[in-house]
């Protein structure tokens, strides 16, 4: 259930999509169609998974959607690790540094979340 109280992880993926957005729009500007699609699929995918879990039917539920959102994550830094291997592209550096950051945090939430879920599953049996 969503609220108007401050997320960590939901501010951070939302301005990481908009970063990755604009970037993406300077790209296409200068022609070039591929890879900013992939990136931009995958980069604003990470913030709509955590923005969905939020609404997650149980906790395993929300793990679940956070994993999607690490992994669309993972995918995203590949695409930017090409962009800045490639000649022919900006150097992507502060959004690999935001997504860096994110990353942490994803798997934060996700082995907290984890271990606090086994614990409770332990307790009831």
């Amino acid at each position: 259930m969503r609220t108007d109280r401050k997320n960590l992880i939901i501010d951070l993926t939302f301005n990481f999509a908009l970063q990755v957005i604009d970037y993406v729009e300077t790209l296409n500007k200068e022609g070039k169609q591929v890879v900013p699609l992939q990136l931009l699929k995958s980069g604003t995918s990470v913030g709509a998974n955590v923005w969905e879990a939020q609404n997650a039917e149980s906790k395993k539920d929300f793990v679940h959607k956070l994993k999607i959102a690490a992994k669309e994550a993972d995918e995203s830094q590949y695409w930017l690790k090409l962009c800045q291997a490639s000649i022919h592209y900006p150097d992507p550096k502060n959004l690999t540094a935001d997504l860096t950051s994110i990353s942490k945090v994803l798997s934060r939430i996700i082995s907290s979340s984890k271990s606090s879920n086994q614990h409770i599953s332990k307790s009831s049996n």
